[in-house]
C-alpha cells in the first residue's frame, strides 16, 4: 500500500501560486497571523472597494508548503468577498479541519484534503483567513 503523504504535487504546485500575489506595501489594510503549533506565519496586504469587498491581495508567506498552498487558495478566491464572508468561511473551514463539518464551499480548498490527516498543520491552513480578519476593520461590513 502506498500513501500520498502531506506534500503532494498539488499542494506544492499550489504553494507556488503565491508568486502571483506580491506584497502591496501601500495597501490600506495589513494583517498577520501565526500558528502557535508550527510557527508558520502569513502576512496579507489588502485593498477593498467602497463596499468593503476585497479588490486586491498581497501575501508575504513565512509558512510551510501547506500554509502557503492554503494562502494561495485564499488569495485566488478573495476578490469580491467581505469581512463577513471571510469570517463565515473561516468558521466552516475550522469545523471541516476538526472533522465536524463538510468541506467548505471555497473553490480550490479540495487541494488541501491530504492535510486533514495532519492536525499539526491545521492552524497553518487557517492563517490566510485569520490574517484577513486581522487586516479588515470590523466596521467594513457590506
Amino acid at each position: 500500500m502506498t500513501t500520498r503523504g502531506l506534500y503532494t504535487p498539488d499542494i506544492l504546485g499550489q504553494a507556488m501560486v503565491l508568486a502571483q500575489y506580491p506584497w502591496v506595501p501601500d495597501a490600506p489594510y495589513h494583517g498577520a497571523a501565526r500558528s502557535r503549533s508550527c510557527g508558520s506565519s502569513i502576512e496579507l496586504s489588502l485593498r477593498t472597494d467602497d463596499t468593503g469587498a476585497i479588490e486586491a491581495v498581497g501575501v508575504r508567506p513565512h509558512a510551510c508548503a501547506v500554509g502557503q498552498a492554503a494562502a494561495a487558495v485564499f488569495a485566488e478566491q478573495a476578490a469580491g468577498r467581505s469581512r463577513t464572508d471571510i469570517a463565515r468561511a473561516r468558521v466552516t473551514l475550522a469545523a471541516w479541519l476538526a472533522g465536524e463539518g463538510n468541506q467548505p464551499e471555497w473553490p480550490g480548498i479540495h487541494l488541501l484534503n491530504p492535510a486533514l490527516a495532519y492536525p499539526a498543520r491545521h492552524a497553518a491552513i487557517l492563517l490566510a483567513w485569520d490574517a484577513a480578519l486581522d487586516a479588515l476593520p470590523e466596521h467594513v461590513l457590506p
